[in-house]
């Protein structure tokens, strides 16, 4: 008989990669919590974790378990949600680009815990192709992701990319090589700005890159570059700039689970997400120009 206890543990150890890590998580030592998957393996009957530098990765079986287990404390949850009538409970981490955590999130998050009070949230954030790993380990439950297409099915909202200075007008408008603060070279934000460059033969050099908002933000509002942003993420200070530059790309914005029986506090969250995300208002304070 397996141990739903046993199996919950595993299903931390696998997303964590981490027999410490998934330690701290679940409140045990670390000698204590390896004591319990080799309990586990001896259960089945075959090996379950291999060890590595980095710390543990899934055998074959292991990958099978994992499939099986996560299936299994889903659907556990909600028979008994459905059968005592009780309040939603668990943990669930969701995955979130930075721009929408601050445009979305205050107002996404504010109305599921009121809702849900016992449920845990874990936060992420990252660029979607940061996120998309995470969901394919499991190491999230379901994250916010950016498509380059705003019709694709899968898109709940869609997002405007705009170009951003500390004016209207910015002076940098008039260099003969337009100097670009950026984000990674594989975003999307980073890809459609070269793209309308190249597109428009305007010559540009990318002068500032940050891997975060408030970076991306500061070097625009420094005067010493244009920078991309999408349209909510834009703080009242700075500017759309429309003049003299090409137009952007509309993006969307989608939500995807790590399983396809997710648990139920990451059902009910993504459900939430669904209904309330298409209805916010933009965020961002810019002015429309």
């Amino acid at each position: 008989m397996l141990d739903l206890a046993l199996l919950k543990n595993f299903v931390i150890v696998a997303r964590t990669g981490s027999i410490s890590l998934a330690a701290a998580q679940v409140g045990r030592t670390q000698s204590a919590l390896s004591m319990q998957m080799q309990r586990l393996a001896e259960g089945v009957g075959q090996d379950l974790l291999q060890r590595t530098g980095a710390g543990v990765r899934l055998t074959a079986a292991g990958e099978r378990l994992l499939a099986h287990a996560e299936s299994l404390i889903a659907r556990h949850d909600e028979i008994l949600a459905d059968m005592g009538g009780a309040a939603l409970k668990g943990a669930v981490s969701l995955g979130c680009p930075e721009d929408y955590s601050i445009a979305f999130l205050p107002e996404l998050l504010r109305c599921f815990c009121a809702a849900h009070p016992e449920v845990e949230l874990r936060m992420v954030c990252a660029p979607t192709i940061g996120l998309k790993p995470l969901l394919q380990r499991r190491q999230i439950d379901l994250a916010l992701v950016s498509l380059p297409e705003p019709d694709h099915a899968d898109v709940i909202r869609e997002e405007d990319f705009v170009w951003v200075a500390d004016r209207p007008e910015p002076d940098v408008l008039a260099n003969p090589v337009l100097p670009l603060a950026l984000s990674a070279p594989m975003t999307l934000d980073h890809r459609a700005a070269c793209d309308a460059m190249a597109s428009a033969g305007r010559r540009y050099r990318v002068a500032f890159a940050s891997d975060s908002l408030a970076g991306l933000i500061a070097i625009a509002r420094s005067g010493h570059a244009v920078s991309v942003l999408t349209r909510t993420a834009v703080p009242p200070d700075l500017h759309i700039v429309t003049e003299g530059l090409p137009p952007l790309p509309t993006i969307g914005i989608a939500l995807e689970f790590a399983e396809h029986q997710p648990s139920s506090a990451a059902k009910a969250l993504g459900e939430h997400i669904r209904a309330v995300l298409p209805q916010l208002d933009d965020a961002g304070g810019a002015e429309r120009l």
